[in-house]
């Protein structure tokens, strides 16, 4: 039995993954030959995706050997519409491309580039030689930057950390931060 193939984008995809979902646009059926596509982008990558019909629907799958290519990190996505001269965007969002650990070939950090700037300069200060005049963060030098500064920084980088962590349990659990439920009702 294979698994259910989701029907709108996922929030998070492994390159090295096939992916695969189907989109429906009532307005733009893939039966009348409107093709669908999306346009990834990242800040040190663009990819292009084009769905096949699948009846009115348009299915989006591609190989593994293809997204074993791509660059983890995160992406903005448009999708949209063309048939012959015209097109239109019908949907956007962004998605969490994860990277493939089986394909790893050393060890691999899995922290958000702010949790790693946290621990460097958590691990700074802790040294508690308030003339150092540097700290490394991600192969980068911080020099002369004042200890108050780095202080400011860090609870900055503390509440990045912690809402990345809340935002991780929530998927854990299943919630989708896209939905908000509320409840209104008198006891």
């Amino acid at each position: 039995m294979s698994a259910a193939i989701p029907t709108s984008e996922p929030l998070f995809l492994t390159s090295g993954d096939t992916w695969t979902w189907t989109r429906s646009f009532p307005d733009y059926p893939a039966s009348s030959d409107w093709e669908l596509s999306y346009a990834l982008t990242s800040s040190t990558a663009q990819v292009t995706i084009t769905a096949s019909a699948s009846g009115d629907d348009h299915l989006v799958s591609v190989a593994a050997a293809t997204t074993a290519a791509y660059t983890a990190g995160d992406y903005s996505w448009q999708a949209y519409v063309t048939l012959d001269a015209e097109r239109y965007m019908v949907d956007a969002g962004r998605v969490t491309v994860l990277p493939n650990l089986a394909a790893a070939s050393s060890g691999y950090d899995s922290r958000s580039a702010a949790a790693k700037a946290l621990a460097a300069i958590e691990s700074f200060l802790a040294t508690g030689d308030p003339t150092a005049a540097e700290v490394q963060i991600e192969g980068r030098a911080l020099k002369y930057v004042p200890v108050l500064d780095l202080h400011r920084l860090r609870y900055r980088l503390q509440a990045e950390v912690a809402n990345e962590q809340a935002a991780a349990r929530a998927r854990e659990l299943g919630l989708d931060p896209r939905r908000y439920k509320i409840r209104l009702g008198v006891d």
